[in-house]
């Protein structure tokens, strides 16, 4: 699911005039999109991670190695969390996503400058560790805005790669 969340927000993206790079990896890990679109002699930088679920069932930040020892349970617990539990998972996953030595410096490499931390989601069982994100500075995006914007916006580009995906999921006739 979440590979082809990621085709539709790099159409959203392309169209409103970013260069992307999706699925990049480092290791073990993985920057879902890095997008970067110029702007009056400089650049605008976002690095967006796509977290969609249809049914959710857990939360979208794992389980900290400390909470799992202490509790007995696996990484991706559905167990309830207390706030503070909550709070550490989820700075641990903003950690890991974002934070990493590794991905600044090959964002940097990049693209020299402040990168937006962003993350699309489409449901959440969870809705408290949405607050949590937002407090952190991390820009939320529904799923089912960014498709609607693509289907009722103007935008520079009218259609990229991605455009027969978003057309058939819309079951939409190519825009003229």
């Amino acid at each position: 699911m979440s590979l082809l969340a990621e085709e539709i927000v790099e159409e959203w993206l392309n169209r409103n005039g970013y260069f992307t790079i999706r699925g990049i990896k480092l290791g073990n890990d993985e920057i879902d999109i890095l997008a970067i679109k110029p702007m009056g002699g400089g650049f605008k930088r976002r690095h967006i991670e796509v977290q969609v679920a249809i049914n959710p069932n857990a939360y979208i930040s794992k389980v900290t190695k400390l909470i799992q020892k202490k509790r007995g349970i696996g990484g991706n617990s559905a167990k309830n969390r207390s706030k503070n539990e909550l709070r550490q998972c989820v700075k641990e996953w903003i950690d890991t996503k974002f934070s990493q030595s590794k991905k600044d410096q090959l964002r940097q490499s990049l693209c020299p400058g402040e990168w937006s931390r962003e993350l699309v989601i489409h449901r959440v069982k969870h809705g408290e560790e949405l607050l949590l994100f937002n407090r952190a500075g991390i820009k939320i995006h529904p799923l089912t805005r960014i498709v609607a914007e693509m289907r009722s916006e103007e935008t520079p580009i009218e259609a990229a790669t991605g455009n027969d995906l978003v057309n058939l999921m819309c079951l939409e006739k190519k825009r003229r």
